[in-house]
């Protein structure tokens, strides 16, 4: 039987030429209309709407299927594969900041952070998957709703359905975002840092690289925590506003 075409070709490669297909079509075809100021970052989101979903299922196949997972079991070929498919991703993204918001230093420093997590899981010591797709899973849970939100919020003054899906999501996606960050982010991450922390783990994963990945980890949860803390704020000011206006 004749191999499949693209049998033969690297995941990264392939699912990186995916993302910038996705992204082209995005760009020129689906948002050709938006204004220049909104047009990138609903690319950025329609990329993220192809990676975020899909990798919650991928990576939870991934972890379920391999029955000696653990914190420092060595990864498998799916979760190689659902790793280079995150690495695309966010190789695409980092590449839509560089070129359209070079000065977010925010939003590529967080890019170049996860990217280090990702690659040095895949390519370096070749263990720790289990963790490192447990925390993508907690990550990109909330991605299609925040997505959405987010698309909304870019339209939301031009567009009434726009406007409606803003101010019918919000509280539902904050409270979302809020428990699996607020919660369930930091649970992992204590079990996690209690597992590496023992020392069990050192002859596969070296210490330095398992707290290198906690920093980044940490961080990205304190920053998502302040983000989603002002977002809360914003809408209870809103929501004031609105009320004092009726009155």
């Amino acid at each position: 039987m004749e191999a499949f075409p693209f049998s033969s070709i690297p995941n990264l490669p392939l699912f990186f030429s995916m993302f910038l297909i996705l992204y082209s079509i995005a760009y020129f075809i689906v948002f050709r209309n938006w204004s220049p100021k909104i047009r990138p970052e609903a690319c950025s989101c329609f990329i993220s709407l192809f990676h975020g979903t899909p990798a919650v299922f991928l990576a939870t196949f991934a972890i379920f299927s391999d029955q000696n997972r653990g914190f420092s079991s060595p990864n498998t070929k799916t979760q190689n594969l659902v790793l280079d498919y995150s690495i695309a991703y966010f190789l695409t993204d980092l590449l839509h900041y560089l070129i359209f918001f070079p000065t977010d230093v925010l939003f590529i420093g967080h890019h170049l952070a996860t990217l280090f997590v990702f690659i040095t899981c895949r390519h370096v010591v070749f263990h720790g998957s289990y963790a490192i797709l447990t925390l993508l899973i907690l990550a990109e849970v909330t991605s299609f709703c925040q997505n959405v939100w987010t698309l909304a919020t870019a339209r939301r003054h031009d567009n009434q359905l726009a406007a409606k899906v803003y101010s019918n999501l919000s509280p539902y996606f904050y409270a979302f975002y809020s428990v699996v960050r607020g919660i369930f982010g930091p649970f992992f991450l204590y079990q996690m840092g209690v597992f590496y922390s023992s020392g069990v783990a050192d002859n596969v994963i070296p210490r330095w690289l398992w707290v290198s990945w906690m920093c980044v980890v940490i961080t990205a949860i304190g920053v998502s925590i302040l983000w989603i803390s002002n977002l809360w704020v914003e809408l209870f000011k809103e929501k004031k506003a609105k009320l004092e206006k009726e009155l």
